[in-house]
């Protein structure tokens, strides 16, 4: 037998445990044990954004209820192909669950990718698994940082890339929504280390301010409240908060001196995600798919200096993370349950890096 939590995926903040059999392996296929996983806003984005983008087909759930994808490691358990052995450990997208099922292609010593029907749809940066033993980013003193920081470090990092790109547009600022967030600060720290001459400019919930500044991430931090007081200048914005007044806000406050606006996540759960809210002033917001960047990314810089440029972008974002977030361990699938609520609920502690053991 084992356990899943399902969350009810128009009402995210309800879920429940569902315990069931494990079917037999097929050829070729392997089972994983779910050993740990993070718990963030960005998971609350998968959920929120589920049906848009696909997220709740990664791991299917039942009728109205699905299965929230999480980043995390996990253990062969039991294997039926020749190239992956019982007891490896593997890095990658996991489910709410205390196991997963996948069929492994594409297998080299770094990796593989799942080749499960379901999923072949989907963008193939989440259909792939890092080899522990072979993997360069893997840092066994640091699993819990790279579980909670890691794919959003990733977003962050695409981000500021597609803006280098574009010589930002022409603008001198960014302006970025939910600054406390992870992938908000990671956005911050690679401009400050790739685009020193762009001024980071955070906005947060007013209980929010003083972590924010404290993190020492931006030039400047203002509360919601005080969005009007924005420099009227030329600018780029990142809304990780999917308020729909609050960009609003942000694009009235700016005018004509908002040269770009950028939507990746949506961390305020019921606040206008994806609704059509009347005409908004300056230009029209425009979705940023990490997946597809990293894939143009690659393909472009090739894997091996987008590799290394990431790592060392990451070295950096760590040393500066040091202290700033506190780790909190948390063992079985009752408590990720419980973390998941707070988190779409909008309760859940900044400061509080939220690591899961089923």
């Amino acid at each position: 037998m084992s356990r899943t939590v399902q969350v009810k995926r128009h009402a995210i903040t309800e879920t429940r445990i569902v315990d069931a059999p494990l079917p037999p392996l097929g050829d070729g296929e392997v089972r994983l044990r779910v050993e740990s996983f993070a718990l963030t806003a960005n998971n609350v984005t998968y959920a929120v954004a589920g049906d848009a983008f696909g997220y709740w087909n990664f791991f299917p759930g039942e009728g109205d209820w699905g299965v929230v994808p999480m980043w995390g490691h996990a253990v062969v358990e039991q294997s039926r192909h020749d190239e992956i052995k019982v007891g490896e450990r593997v890095y990658g997208y996991l489910p709410m669950a205390e196991h997963l099922d996948v069929l492994p292609t594409a297998v080299s010593p770094g990796g593989f990718s799942d080749a499960a029907a379901h999923r072949l749809p989907m963008s193939p940066i989440y259909n792939q698994y890092s080899r522990l033993a072979a993997d360069p980013e893997h840092d066994p003193a640091r699993e819990n940082e790279r579980m909670i920081f890691g794919p959003l470090f990733k977003t962050g990092f695409l981000i500021e890339n597609f803006f280098r790109r574009e010589q930002w547009f022409g603008a001198g600022n960014l302006v970025v929504t939910s600054a406390s967030s992870k992938t908000a600060m990671a956005l911050a720290s690679v401009t400050r280390a790739l685009s020193p001459q762009v001024r980071r400019i955070g906005l947060t919930s007013a209980g929010n301010v003083d972590f924010v500044r404290r993190g020492g991430f931006y030039d400047e931090v203002l509360a919601y409240d005080a969005v009007a007081e924005l420099p009227r200048e030329a600018s780029v914005s990142v809304d990780f908060a999917g308020n729909a007044q609050l960009l609003y806000a942000l694009h009235s406050a700016l005018g004509d001196q908002l040269k770009y606006s950028s939507t990746v996540g949506a961390t305020h759960v019921g606040a206008g995600f994806g609704q059509d809210n009347g005409p908004i002033p300056g230009p029209t917001p425009t979705l940023f798919f990490a997946p597809d960047h990293a894939v143009a990314a690659i393909r472009e810089q090739g894997a091996k200096a987008f590799g290394e440029a990431v790592a060392a972008s990451w070295a950096t974002f760590m040393a500066e993370t040091a202290g700033a977030v506190t780790v909190s361990v948390r063992d079985g699938l009752e408590a990720a349950g419980e973390a998941f609520v707070a988190a779409a609920r909008g309760s859940a502690d900044p400061a509080v890096g939220v690591v899961i053991h089923p």
